[in-house]
């Protein structure tokens, strides 16, 4: 499905076509824009956690001091659990149990978080932000994967436990709820006829809390009240996201 992603966008023929997207040889797209700071572009592209660090509860919450980030949420969070002495189960040391949490971590990259990714700018991101259709087809296809994805998640990692990897919550649970959140922000039902995985859910959020779970989450939740974005922006930000999802 990764060239089928670009095809699946029709574009405003009197609108300027990203770079990225000509025919070889075309000149190469500008770098993308910061993050944070200056030239930062808004919305939520990445994972939606606070960007604050809360020192104090760290102990108990590494979720709080996690910042916004895609691919550096897991170095962040791994770090932050060895500068701090946080409890045990968010990453054992037992080889056996730290094993499970490795393999979760390794597997979600390239298999539930594009997933959800896709089902978010698919489904809302791509219409709403950017004003880019996507074709009925494109979006069962994309909805039907995340559906095989999660019931792979149910079968290979939760199976019959509390949490993904065992009785105690852990960074793989933190990092499976993140990427989830995403199609719930788009309006996707995806607990509904999974009452393992609905259940699942209700105990991470009461593990860290439920008030930390709806800060952690706020502007994801918010994705369907996007506005359209600036054409400049669009422009910068559509190579970067083609790229992203595919």
């Amino acid at each position: 499905m990764g060239s089928g992603g670009q095809r699946g966008v029709a574009h405003d023929p009197g609108s300027q076509r990203p770079e990225s997207l000509e025919s070889p040889g075309s000149p190469r797209p500008p770098p993308p824009p910061p993050r944070h700071g200056p030239g930062a572009l808004p919305g939520p592209a990445v994972p939606a956690l606070p960007r604050r660090l809360h020192l104090r509860q760290e102990e108990r919450h590494p979720l709080r001091a996690a910042p916004r980030g895609a691919a550096q949420s897991v170095a962040i969070l791994l770090y932050l659990n060895r500068k701090y002495k946080v409890p045990d189960h968010w990453y054992p040391q037992d080889l056996q149990a730290c094993a499970r949490v490795d393999e979760y971590l390794a597997w979600q990259h390239t298999t539930l978080r594009r997933n959800c990714l896709r089902a978010l700018w698919h489904k809302v991101m791509f219409p709403v932000f950017l004003g880019e259709p996507v074709s009925p087809e494109m979006l069962a296809a994309t909805l039907a994967e995340l559906d095989a994805t999660l019931q792979l998640l149910e079968d290979k990692f939760l199976q019959n436990k509390a949490f993904l990897t065992g009785p105690h919550i852990s960074l793989a649970d933190l990092i499976a709820i993140t990427e989830l959140m995403h199609p719930v922000g788009a309006g996707c039902q995806i607990f509904e006829g999974r009452p393992k995985l609905a259940a699942w859910r209700r105990r991470v959020e009461a593990a860290v809390g439920e008030d930390l779970f709806q800060e952690a989450h706020e502007v994801i939740l918010k994705a369907k009240d996007s506005p359209p974005a600036d054409p400049i922006i669009k422009q910068k930000l559509m190579p970067r996201v083609l790229a992203m999802i595919q």
